[in-house]
């Protein structure tokens, strides 16, 4: 017969056993719902490639609703503010938000659509054991020449439940650390003249080398 002790183990045995299938089953619904939302990006953006050309607007406005429903970027934009959010009002933070997307695709649309063709590929989830809101998601992507390179989305759930893209890190580069950093020397370089950054930001982030920065991970 068990004793007191031995049926408590074996009763928080069962539990942790049952908790930790219930998250593996969470993380592979969340790597299932990345691969989805990523794979349709993918096709979007190889179907929608002559259009960038034609009709910039279109296409901007296209990937726009698209991503919408996967990458917060008001969160985003929050973050790459820091601690210079709470110097602005709700009006420029609106504005920063749609300036910060916008110089995100005129930055990096072109280098997207004239690169060679590639593939991602959705390997894992991660949900965070100390916070079941709170996940990263590996990736890998793969060129028409073989390369690969790591990208890891880190995601958290709104309120409403949904799994929603705030940060990314590219070959251990923490792109959202990136931009908060240049967002503080903007403020530094224009004595605080919050305005000034704004109207300016897609400049600045023209002269932000990620790519040199993946280098020197």
């Amino acid at each position: 017969m068990f004793g007191m002790t031995q049926r408590f183990l074996m009763l928080l045995f069962l539990v942790m056993a049952f908790a930790s299938a219930a998250q593996a089953d969470a993380a592979e619904d969340l790597r299932s719902y990345v691969d989805e939302k990523t794979q349709k990006m993918v096709a979007q953006l190889n179907q929608e490639r002559g259009l960038y050309e034609s009709d910039p607007e279109a296409f901007y406005a296209s990937m726009d609703a698209s991503l919408e429903e996967f990458v917060d970027f008001r969160r985003i934009a929050a973050r790459v503010m820091g601690r210079y959010a709470r110097q602005t009002t709700p009006e420029q933070r609106d504005e920063f938000v749609a300036k910060f997307k916008r110089s995100l695709f005129d930055s990096y649309a072109q280098a997207l659509v004239n690169t060679e063709d590639f593939s991602i590929e959705v390997n894992e989830a991660v949900i965070n054991p100390r916070d079941e809101d709170r996940a990263s998601v590996q990736m890998e992507v793969i060129t028409a020449s073989g390369n690969r390179y790591p990208v890891t989305y880190s995601m958290y759930k709104s309120g409403e439940g949904v799994w929603l893209m705030e940060n990314v890190i590219v070959e251990g580069v923490n792109i959202g650390l990136a931009f908060r950093d240049r967002f503080a020397q903007e403020m530094e370089q224009n004595r605080g003249q919050v305005d000034v950054v704004i109207d300016d930001w897609g400049d600045a982030v023209k002269s932000l080398n990620l790519e040199e920065e993946v280098d020197k991970s």
